[in-house]
C-alpha cells in the first residue's frame, strides 16, 4: 500500500479501479454540482465508483446509483456533536446530531461501514484523535481518510497517514468536491470489489492519487468548521470523554 499521492494520475492497472470516497451535490446545501454536472465529470476524468455523501441526505446517491452508468455507493455525511462521521453503503438517512455511538450503531445496522473525513484538520469538524482512538478500541472504525483533496496542509492528511498505519485502519482518499471542477483531484486506485467487506481488503491495497484544490467559491469553510444543525445553528461539541460514557 501506497498511502502516498502520486499525480499526475498514471494508467490505471488492468484490474483495477478508480474510487472516489466521499464527494457531494448541491444536495448538500453547501456544493454546487447538479446531477447532470457530476455525471459528466466522473466520466470525463474516467473514475469508476464514486460514494455519493451528501450532508444528512441520500437521495442524490440513492438517484445516480440508478441513472449513472458506473458505480454509486451510497453514502452520508453525518453530523455529530463530536464531528463528522461518512456511513457507506447505507440504505436508509441517518439524522444528524445523535450522539456517535447512536450514529456508529445505525450505520452497522445498514451494514454499512464508517468513515472518519478530514480527521486532523483544524479548520474542520472531522472526528478529534481521542474519540478516533475509541472507535478503534471498540472495533468500530473501518476507514479513515489519508488523503483530502480540499486540506491545504499536507501535514494534516500525513497525520492520517500515521493514523492508520498505527491502528492499521483501511486508508480512504476524497476529493471532498463541492463542485464539478473538483472531481477527480483525488481518488484511489484499487483492486476491483464487491460489496462492503471486499471494499476494505482492495483499499488495503490502492494507490493515493491526489492534489491539493481549493474549495468552490459557494462553499463555506467556517459552515465545514464549526459544527451545526441543519438550519445552521451551531452546537457544542461533546468531549471526547462524554460522547463515550454509556
Amino acid at each position: 500500500m501506497n498511502f502516498y499521492p502520486v499525480w499526475p494520475p498514471p494508467a490505471t492497472r488492468a484490474g483495477w479501479i478508480r474510487l472516489d470516497c466521499h464527494l457531494h451535490t448541491l444536495v448538500s446545501g453547501d456544493a454546487r454540482t447538479t446531477l447532470e454536472e457530476l455525471a459528466q465529470r466522473v466520466e470525463a476524468v474516467r473514475l469508476d465508483v464514486v460514494c455519493i455523501t451528501d450532508h444528512h441526505a441520500i437521495e442524490a446517491a440513492e438517484t445516480l446509483r440508478r441513472e449513472l452508468r458506473i458505480r454509486v455507493i451510497v453514502g452520508e455525511e453525518i453530523r455529530t456533536p463530536s464531528g463528522e462521521i461518512i456511513g457507506l453503503f447505507l440504505s436508509e438517512r441517518i439524522p444528524y446530531v445523535l450522539p456517535v455511538p447512536e450514529v456508529i450503531h445505525r450505520i452497522k445496522a445498514q451494514g454499512g461501514l464508517v468513515y472518519a473525513p478530514h480527521p486532523f484538520d483544524p479548520e474542520r469538524a472531522g472526528l478529534r484523535e481521542p474519540v478516533l482512538e475509541a472507535l478503534v478500541a471498540a472495533g468500530e472504525l473501518d476507514i479513515i481518510e489519508v488523503f483530502n483533496a480540499k486540506i491545504a496542509e499536507p501535514a494534516h492528511n500525513l497525520a492520517a497517514v500515521a493514523f492508520a498505519q498505527q491502528f492499521d485502519i483501511a486508508p480512504g482518499v476524497g476529493s471532498d468536491a463541492h463542485d464539478p471542477e473538483g472531481i477527480g483531484a483525488a481518488f484511489m486506485e484499487v483492486p476491483d470489489f464487491d460489496g462492503p467487506h471486499d471494499l476494505l481488503a482492495s483499499l488495503r491495497q490502492g494507490r493515493v492519487v491526489g492534489e491539493y484544490r481549493p474549495h468552490a467559491a459557494r462553499y463555506s469553510r467556517r459552515q465545514s468548521a464549526e459544527p451545526a444543525a441543519r438550519d445552521g445553528t451551531p452546537y457544542s461539541q461533546e468531549t471526547a470523554g462524554s460522547t463515550w460514557r454509556v
